[in-house]
């Protein structure tokens, strides 16, 4: 699910209620009018325009909507934009949390963004998007001012190279199975971290596959997560081994390693392509026993995935806070029930509740859905897992699991969910996986998990005790999606993996003549 920041969340400390945006009122439409100034660009742009209402400042030089509190947001698509043009965007056709038109008067701050790569609900801004500086509003009334201007006059660029540890080093690797896929050079890259010693031995090292969760990058790889690797390898708090941190981002959101009909193979590209290439060119233990797997939350999902789809590869997943194992519990509605749940209400029509802080439900699923859809269903978690899990609808794109207006489920989609519900594949193949899967799987999540993801998680656990497959799992208590980690747990997952790679010898059994007392 979200990972690294709270972000949305903020957005149910709204005191007003959430609307249905596709039903603009019929008085007052409010629109902005959007400028694009010459110095931001020197051709025709398009992109989705998205523009934005909040009381409150931003924290930085522009908002994030996913960590504003009581953000308004509007957007609507727009097509060759020259410079020194402008446009009309309707506050009220598709908005979040309600009409634009609709927002109290009062002191606000606006600002624009055309997003032109289409991801803002996964990276608010990249490279290229243009946007406006957020300007003051004062005294809005949207009955006495149906119309604000905004110019987009700055340009987001893209950052310098980042510098990486001296033990780590880029790769970047063509798989033919997805360039064929997809008719182009598919790139699959990310960061190696090396032991210390790496260059003054010759042996052979133990290999982690590591991918971040949704929100991550190549960029987040690079400058944060192989400094953290390399530290702790430096430092000897974990033991020497060969860290592949991989990037599993795209324009749809995650691909989670997944072969799927929408993303391409990306399991067969990492199992039968890129594995084998870094064996030949890296000292890693090319064997069951020296390769493991590991990540949190949608990136948990993946080395779940790719330790239950691939158990003869990998020996053994430590995957942390997963996205939905079982979909008997998909963050609440079951997919597997028939008659189908809804995604947006129970069955005694009370809101299902997607995120939970401080032990309280703050966040409902459908605001969650409804904010995605106006940021764009192009990168979103919704509609990522949809590429993922999803069959090909007519128009090219992945069928939708549920209808964004009423919260509906699809039960033929749901359907073809079901070989991604990593619970049910155990189930059905519980002969043939059942021994490779004995103490294959080390799964941890806290019991306050911030999207409650302990839930799905249970009912794994429960299914891999009913099947007789050993499995450690853990529940920290108290712990949520975000604080899973503080305390140690890298260093307990590392160990526990270096245990695997080098058992240490069993003493034999030492046979003691019973004495009796007296």
């Amino acid at each position: 699910m979200l990972k690294n920041k709270l972000w949305r969340i903020a957005l149910i400390s709204l005191s007003f209620a959430v609307l249905d945006a596709q039903n603009p009122p019929a008085h007052h439409p409010l629109t902005f009018r959007i400028n694009l100034a010459r110095e931001a660009a020197n051709h025709s742009i398009s992109g989705r325009m998205i523009v934005m209402l909040s009381p409150k400042p931003p924290r930085g030089a522009i908002f994030e909507p996913a960590e504003e509190v009581e953000t308004w947001i509007a957007a609507q698509e727009v097509q060759n934009l020259e410079p020194g043009s402008s446009v009309e965007v309707s506050g009220d056709m598709l908005a979040f949390p309600a009409p634009l038109s609709t927002a109290p008067v009062g002191d606000y701050y606006a600002m624009a963004l055309l997003d032109v790569d289409h991801n803002a609900a996964y990276h608010f801004t990249s490279p290229g998007d243009v946007y406006s500086k957020v300007v003051p509003v004062k005294g809005f009334d949207p009955a006495k001012n149906p119309q604000l201007e905004l110019t987009l006059s700055e340009r987001v660029t893209a950052p310098p190279p980042a510098q990486l540890p001296q033990s780590a080093e880029r790769f970047d690797f063509v798989s033919l199975a997805l360039s064929a896929f997809w008719g182009r050079p598919i790139h699959m890259r990310g960061v190696m971290v090396l032991p210390p010693d790496y260059a003054k031995t010759t042996i052979r090292y133990p290999t982690v596959y590591w991918t971040h969760g949704f929100g991550g990058d190549e960029r987040g790889i690079e400058t944060r997560v192989a400094q953290q690797f390399s530290s702790l390898l430096n430092d000897h708090k974990i033991p020497p081994m060969i860290y592949v941190l991989l990037d599993e981002s795209g324009p749809t959101g995650t691909h989670e390693f997944a072969d799927s009909v929408n993303n391409g193979p990306w399991g067969t590209a990492l199992t039968k392509e890129l594995i084998p290439h870094l064996e030949k060119h890296y000292r890693m233990m090319a064997r069951t026993q020296g390769r493991f797997v590991t990540s949190h939350s949608s990136g948990g999902w993946a080395a779940l995935w790719l330790g239950v789809t691939y158990p003869d590869v990998f020996g053994g997943t430590w995957p942390t806070s997963p996205d939905p194992s079982d979909f008997r519990s998909f963050t609440g509605p079951n997919l597997r029930a028939r008659p189908v749940d809804n995604m947006y209400r129970k069955s005694d029509g009370s809101p299902r509740m997607l995120v939970r802080i401080g032990g309280k439900d703050v966040e409902s699923f459908e605001q969650f859905a409804r904010q995605e859809r106006v940021l764009g269903d192009y990168s979103g978690q919704i509609a990522s897992f949809e590429w993922v899990f999803s069959p090909r609808g007519e128009d090219g794109r992945p069928q939708q699991l549920f209808d964004r207006d009423t919260g509906a489920i699809n039960p033929m989609v749901a359907d073809t969910w079901e070989k991604y519900d990593i619970a049910e594949v155990i189930r059905s193949h519980a002969k043939t996986l059942g021994p490779r899967l004995q103490d294959h799987i080390h799964l941890t999540v806290g019991t306050a998990d911030t999207f409650h993801l302990d839930e799905p998680a249970r009912l794994l656990d429960q299914t891999l005790q009913e099947l007789g497959i050993r499995a450690q799992f853990t529940y920290m208590e108290g712990r949520t999606h975000f604080d899973l980690y503080e305390g140690g747990l890298t260093i307990k997952i590392a160990n526990e993996m270096e245990a695997v790679a080098h058992p240490k010898p069993t003493k034999p059994a030492v046979t003691r003549k019973r004495r009796t007392a007296g």
